[in-house]
């Protein structure tokens, strides 16, 4: 029998088999979308998961401003952010986020960077998500795979 069968086999960033995929955000509770994304960003759902090796896919999430939130999380919940002057802590909820232009994407950015790892892999695995507000994307080019995520656990 050949005994390299049974090795662990440990990916790396050129074995890695990295896809595109299109994650549709109609009408998703905001965490339960996001975990799913974070797990397919970080390759969680792959058999050569490696945790030290950016191993998952990029994806791309549309429909971002149709997200909703569970409960009263639309007008109670609190985002923090500093400007780095004294005094300049700001305050947001999603209710106000969603007015700016890009307000559906810092909501969903914020909670899937919330679950990534920190430090240097997880800034890295934050660039492969893109997210657009309407329904269409411009990465046509790469080809993506439209994914239902209602699938995964």
């Amino acid at each position: 029998m050949d005994t390299l069968s049974y090795k662990t086999i440990s990916a790396n960033k050129e074995t890695v088999h990295k896809e595109w995929v299109v994650v549709d955000a109609t009408d998703q509770i905001v965490g339960r979308l996001c975990s799913k994304v974070a797990k397919l960003i970080r390759g969680k759902y792959k058999p050569n998961f490696t945790p030290h090796v950016d191993c998952g896919d990029n994806v791309i999430i549309i429909n971002a401003e149709k997200v909703v939130f569970s409960g009263k999380k639309e007008t109670d919940k609190i985002y923090t952010r500093y400007t780095g002057y004294p005094g300049g802590q700001r305050f947001n909820t999603p209710a106000e986020l969603r007015k700016r232009k890009d307000g559906a994407d810092r909501i969903i950015r914020h909670a899937v960077k919330g679950m990534l790892p920190k430090g240097r892999l997880g800034r890295a695995l934050l660039d492969n998500l893109y997210i657009f507000e309407g329904s269409e994307h411009d990465m046509q080019a790469q080809k993506p795979k439209a994914i239902d995520i209602n699938q995964y656990k």
